[in-house]
């Protein structure tokens, strides 16, 4: 991709495969997320597609320290696990496939860019590049507005998926939510799936 000037994956470009093929699709597109509360420790995510066909859902904890999240296909079968990882000034997860904890299951690495920050902003390592300490260029970005879980996903400098929050005070007070998912051709949305659910524990934590 050509540096220093934004574009838009587009159909043709190479596939994106991080969690799996059977998640790119050749074509863009749109999405609709649904949060809802169970109770103070848990909580459901439900996506779906514009004819409002099940795609994925994810269960976890809503708070707590070491939280973990499952993410499962319309069968019921665990495509991936993100764990946070202890206490830290910057938040960081593991993603594995399955419901793994091994090393060679790892999948990628999510760590909150900055602590301190007017925006929320996320940076992504995949496995092969997963020594955060020792790398110095993450392989995909995630950045947005403070506060209303609204956000652009990058590979680089080309714009790969983007995220808005459709937040009504009515609905965040019931525990229920919804997000609007735009996701270009070629890439995997069950990982950009997976980086709304941890960009949206940081929003709600902050």
């Amino acid at each position: 991709m050509p540096k220093n000037k934004k574009t838009e994956w587009q159909v043709g470009d190479p596939p994106i495969s991080v969690v799996g093929d059977q998640f790119c699709n050749p074509y863009p597109m749109e999405l609709m997320v649904k949060r809802k509360v169970i109770n103070f420790s848990k909580d459901h995510y439900q996506v779906v597609d514009p004819s409002g066909n099940i795609l994925l859902q994810i269960d976890g904890q809503a708070w707590g320290f070491n939280r973990k999240r499952v993410m499962r296909d319309p069968a019921g079968f665990t495509v991936l696990t993100m764990r946070q990882k202890g206490i830290r000034w910057k938040r960081k997860w593991e993603v594995h496939g399955g419901e793994s904890k091994d090393k060679e299951d790892l999948l990628f690495t999510v760590q909150q860019s900055s602590a301190m920050s007017l925006k929320t902003s996320v940076d992504v390592f995949l496995a092969e590049n997963s020594n955060i300490k020792k790398s110095s260029t993450c392989d995909f970005h995630a950045s947005g507005g403070y506060s209303n879980i609204s956000f652009k996903v990058f590979k680089s400098d080309a714009l790969i998926a983007g995220v808005t929050h459709k937040f009504t005070w009515g609905s965040y007070c019931k525990g229920k939510y919804n997000f609007s998912v735009s996701v270009n051709p070629e890439v995997d949305y069950a990982f950009i799936i997976a980086l709304l659910v941890m960009v949206d524990d940081i929003e709600n934590l902050c």
